[in-house]
């Protein structure tokens, strides 16, 4: 048994990494601390200054564990790695994980390329970026080949040149083809040179030559040509229009600011890369214990630059950050270079962060606006259901249906809603087996039966505090039962609970003349809803989706047996000849048009075999009256 007391005596007055877990052993919160021994006793001691959250997350500390480093640096690098790991529930968390692209030209071969790269690695290349388009970068590095004709192929050169046929892009005119031998390295070279300056942001020698020939061709009445060098001229002002100037320094820095609420924050990033932005995102931050903006954007910080592989010179935050000494000497070590945290209080500086914070906060209340819309839309239309039958609390809706024809092949579906949303990985689908011909009332009454009690025999199975922990389709049971249909379907549902002594409320969802939804069917007594409500919404999207399912089961079930029966007419051709003919020819038109060669040719046939399902389907084929 883990006495916190006697634990806490324990602890080292040394610089680590602390884990807390709860009673189920899950890690609940991962922090750092210069001297592990004070840090931890602080969670456990009476303050008056602990927030609500933090009081909570005590209450859950079932036991701690700690990991000794050599110093607080250490400390930060095990935390941020801990925290990615395991993700735990009330650390400050990074809810986006977005990887950005880069334009990586690899100067370091004798004829480099211009390529698309999802990492920045240490090697001779050269990297731009990152950017927060990968669309843009894709129309960036087509824009090149187009001015610069640099190759694409991964052919080694100079070794292949020569050994093989140009490709398309030379034919375009998008590569001078130096795997040819067309161009010499020399001028390749001068034309990489000028890819490197036009991505580092020096567009008005480009602009002027473009100009100048689209001009000549215009003069000399080759408006192709002209055109061309049009086009050519817009692509590289729609590029040079993104990179707007922020600042006259040619710096590498990223500009960051946040607002916030109770529950969440949104952090926004400018990407200022050689004096001019590049891109700009934001990044949804859950705010869990974290008691104020330092301590959001020390969290932050840590995680998004733990993740990613491009480091700016310099970072301009909100406000200063919780341990920015220690953050600063690991970002630096990382970029192998000093890295600058600057807060601005004035001037341009100062008014590009309150840019970042204006961004950020728009952001969060549209997301405010967006979650209230969607909440309204789901638990919010669960909430009203409840209401309308009275019920404290329905958090778990299922609802079922039967599909056949004429009681061919008849099929039920089960479709599970949580929180006013499809729980699509809780559906399930049954094969009638007891019932034959169209008679719903009884199919329901199998599916119903096998669902319940094959939930309670896996409850029975599991010791109580499994059973605590489960979320299986089965082992979960609905707060609300749907039923698609009126006081028939309803009743037979009651009748199937009683018999296995299930408390369950069972509701029907009745429809009109025109198999409208019209009002529910609940304790004998049909309650009228409003056609306008978000929980009538929500009935109708459980209705239709249980519909739709056991629909789209029957249909496969359906033209799976069609393709089967065929087959199974063919004198001779048994189960493992049809698996066999199937497999081998895949659809059953390219059967019927094989030969009788192709046919016999087919593991597990012969002569006769083949000869039998050749003549079968020319007896069947009504253009065939020879």
């Amino acid at each position: 048994m883990f006495n916190i007391e006697e634990e806490l005596k324990k602890l080292p007055a040394q610089p680590g990494v602390y884990i807390m877990h709860d009673a189920k052993d899950e890690i609940i919160y991962v922090g750092k601390a210069i001297s592990l021994k004070n840090r931890v006793r602080q969670y456990f001691q009476s303050s008056r200054n602990k927030t609500a959250k933090i009081e909570q997350m005590v209450s859950r500390i079932a036991r701690f564990e700690y990991i000794v480093t050599d110093s607080e640096l250490e400390a930060l690098v095990l935390e941020c790695n801990l925290i990615k790991e395991h993700q735990p529930r009330y650390n400050t968390m990074l809810k986006d994980d977005k990887a950005y692209p880069y334009i990586k030209v690899t100067v370091g071969e004798p004829f480099p390329r211009v390529l698309f790269a999802r990492t920045m690695k240490k090697d001779k290349s050269k990297y731009f970026g990152p950017y927060t388009s990968a669309g843009a970068v894709k129309d960036t590095i087509d824009l090149i080949h187009k001015l610069y004709k640099i190759r694409t192929c991964n052919r080694s050169l100079p070794k292949d040149i020569g050994k093989d046929r140009p490709c398309l892009n030379y034919h375009i005119k998008q590569c001078d083809a130096p795997c040819q031998g067309y161009i010499d390295q020399e001028t390749y070279l001068g034309h990489v040179d000028q890819a490197l300056e036009f991505l580092g942001g020096h567009y008005d020698n480009l602009l002027k030559t473009l100009e100048e020939k689209m001009l000549g061709a215009s003069d000399a009445m080759d408006f192709e040509k002209a055109i061309e060098y049009r086009d050519l001229l817009e692509s590289v002002k729609k590029v040079a229009q993104k990179q707007k100037i922020t600042s006259s320094s040619m710096e590498d820095r990223d500009i960051i600011a946040m607002a916030r609420d109770d529950q969440d924050a949104v952090v926004q990033v400018f990407f200022v890369r050689e004096g001019k932005l590049i891109g700009r995102d934001h990044f949804r931050v859950s705010v869990a214990t974290a008691e104020n903006n330092s301590q959001i954007l020390s969290s932050f910080v840590k995680q998004f630059y733990a993740g990613t592989p491009f480091l700016p010179k310099e970072l301009w935050v909100q406000e200063e950050l919780e341990d920015s000494e220690v953050i600063l000497r690991w970002l630096s070590a990382r970029k192998g270079q000093k890295v600058r945290i600057v807060v601005p209080k004035k001037g341009d500086k100062e008014r590009l962060v309150e840019l970042a914070y204006k961004n950020a906060k728009m952001v969060l209340i549209q997301d405010n606006d967006r979650n209230k819309r969607e909440e309204l839309r789901t638990i919010g239309a669960m909430n009203q259901v409840a209401e309308w039958l009275g019920l404290s609390k329905v958090r778990r809706m299922e609802a079922f249906d039967i599909s056949n024809i004429s009681g061919y092949e008849s099929v039920g579906s089960m479709v599970v809603y949580e929180d006013g949303k499809p729980k699509r990985s809780d559906y399930r689908k049954f094969r009638i087996r007891t019932v034959i011909g169209p008679n719903d009332y009884a199919s329901m009454k199998e599916v119903l039966t096998r669902r319940f009690t094959h939930g309670m025999e896996e409850l029975g199975q599991m010791e109580e505090q499994e059973r605590d922990a489960a979320f299986g389709s089965f082992t979960r049971f609905p707060d609300l039962l749907m039923m698609d249909g009126g006081r028939g379907q309803v009743n037979i549902a009651l009748e199937v609970l009683q018999e296995l002594k299930l408390d369950i409320p069972v509701c029907g969802m009745v429809k009109d003349d025109n198999h409208r939804t019209r009002g529910l069917y609940y304790q004998n007594v049909e309650i009228p809803i409003d056609r306008h409500s978000e929980g009538f919404r929500l009935i109708t999207r459980i209705q239709d989706e249980a519909h739709r399912f056991a629909i789209e089961y029957h249909r496969s079930l359906r033209s799976k047996n069609q393709v089967r029966s065929i087959l199974d007419e063919v004198p001779g051709i048994g189960d493992t000849r049809r698996k066999a003919l199937l497999r081998h020819f895949k659809t059953l038109e390219a059967i019927k048009e094989a030969s009788q060669e192709e046919l016999a040719q087919v593991q597990g046939m012969n002569r006769l075999a083949a000869e039998q399902v050749y003549r079968f389907f020319r007896a069947a084929d009504p253009k065939n009256t020879g």
